[in-house]
């Protein structure tokens, strides 16, 4: 563009014009016409006899563009299609067309024609949010660099001794209903539970597994030692008959 402007020997002494602005030259290089977007002006620069250029501010259309209110026709859409005003598209190329509609019924003909759009639901994707706490589930992005706060602060230990007595006691219910531990047994399952024995539920279970294995064990050891003494008693018994008879056995021989 500078290039140009000492090509030709072209000045603007205006401060009005920006840098950045959009130049045209005609075929016989002898008008560049600047188009203001921010002000919807058009400004030609006319060669000088010296080969300057001075700005032309009464260029035929340098005339501000006359803003359409299309207020109403934005409130009519939004009601006709069913959403807020905010969602509504107006296009910018048909204003005078929509300026002329006044009722619903031709509101709703210019949105089938597509000259008025309903905006897309814009969404806040969550894709992202979902990878990193699937991420920090095993364990990644929570060394000490992302931590704030003490250890007790960021999980209290009161929080971690209910969730773990609840659950606890939650298995003892369960098994109690099942009929797989008896009253007694969870009577004295709980008054543990409560005073920190089992660190886990597993612990629990493997607790329960060995308390039945072992009252088993005391069973069939009782069982065995009452058949035992059973058959003692037995045996002293039938010794006692074999005594008594031997005795009767004497007497008799000796009337």
């Amino acid at each position: 563009m500078l290039e140009l402007w000492e090509k030709f020997h072209i000045r603007i002494y205006d401060h009005r014009v920006p840098s950045a602005a959009d130049f045209v030259l005609d075929g016989a290089l002898k008008l560049v016409v600047f188009r203001d977007h921010t002000r919807q002006r058009i400004f030609s620069v006319l060669p000088t006899s010296k080969g300057a250029a001075t700005l032309d501010t009464n260029h035929q259309d340098n005339q501000p563009a006359k803003m359409v209110n299309l207020r109403t026709q934005k409130r009519l859409a939004a009601s006709v299609v069913g959403c807020g005003k905010r969602k509504i598209w107006l296009d910018p190329n048909e204003t005078s067309e929509i300026a002329n509609a006044n009722s619903r019924q031709t509101v709703r003909k210019l949105v089938q024609d597509g000259l008025i759009i309903r905006k897309p639901v814009t969404m806040h994707s969550r894709a992202r949010a979902r990878e990193l706490t699937a991420a920090r589930r095993i364990g990644r992005h929570r060394g000490f660099g992302k931590r704030k706060g003490t250890k007790d602060a960021r999980m209290p230990s009161q929080i971690v001794w209910m969730r773990r007595l609840r659950v606890l006691r939650r298995l003892l219910v369960k098994y109690r209903a099942a009929g797989k531990i008896d009253k007694h047994l969870y009577h004295e399952l709980y008054h543990l539970s409560k005073g920190n024995t089992f660190k886990h539920k597993r612990a629990l279970v493997e607790h329960i597994h060995k308390a039945k294995a072992e009252k088993a064990r005391e069973r069939a050891i009782q069982e065995e030692m009452d058949a035992k003494r059973a058959k003692t008693k037995a045996a002293r018994e039938r010794r006692q008959e074999r005594v008594q008879q031997k005795r009767q056995a004497q007497l008799g021989d000796e009337e």
